[in-house]
């Protein structure tokens, strides 16, 4: 891990294209965010699960819920991607969603249950892929390119580490064990 609190993975580094042999490794990374992420956050209680992964960070509560959030509209983009001919996808302003009443205040155990099913089904679906469908591509008002799926795997296989290993290094820091 990294000794940088925001990015204790380090930051997210785009594939240059698409590889067969990396693109399972973000698929095995996809698979493992459920159990993973319940792996961390187990046993905290409510005083923990409230308390930020680092100064100006969420509370690992709604780290957990913009986990679910924010994969399920990745899911989402990606059935666009294969279902219709490069679209524009609707962004949402995460760090609002993050702000709502029921990521700051629900139990953890309704976004893993999200995860839970949400993963194995999106797994299942890029396992499927074929070569030409990875190139497949939707666009993001934010970014100036169209962004692949081979991409989007990476970047969210990337996104499930990144945050796991922020309730991670909290558990370390203040010696949660």
């Amino acid at each position: 891990m990294s000794a940088d609190p925001k990015y204790p993975v380090g930051r997210f580094v785009p594939p240059l294209a698409w590889d067969p042999a990396a693109t399972s490794q973000w698929l095995g990374d996809l698979a493992a965010l459920p159990a993973s992420i319940t792996s961390a956050t187990s046993g905290l209680n409510d005083r923990q699960l409230d308390t930020p992964y680092r100064d100006g960070g969420w509370t690992v509560r709604q780290v957990v819920h913009h986990l679910a959030d924010s994969h399920l509209n990745a899911f989402c983009r990606c059935r666009l991607a294969l279902t219709e001919e490069a679209p524009v996808i609707k962004p949402y302003e995460e760090a609002r969603w993050a702000e709502l009443p029921d990521a700051r205040t629900a139990p953890i155990a309704l976004s893993l249950q999200i995860l839970d099913g949400l993963h194995p089904r999106w797994v299942a679906l890029l396992q499927a892929l074929t070569t030409e469908q990875w190139q497949r591509v939707f666009h993001h008002p934010d970014h100036e390119r169209p962004l692949t799926l081979w991409h989007t795997a990476a970047l969210y296989a990337w996104h499930g580490r990144h945050h796991t290993a922020h309730v991670i290094a909290l558990r370390e820091q203040l010696g949660w064990t």
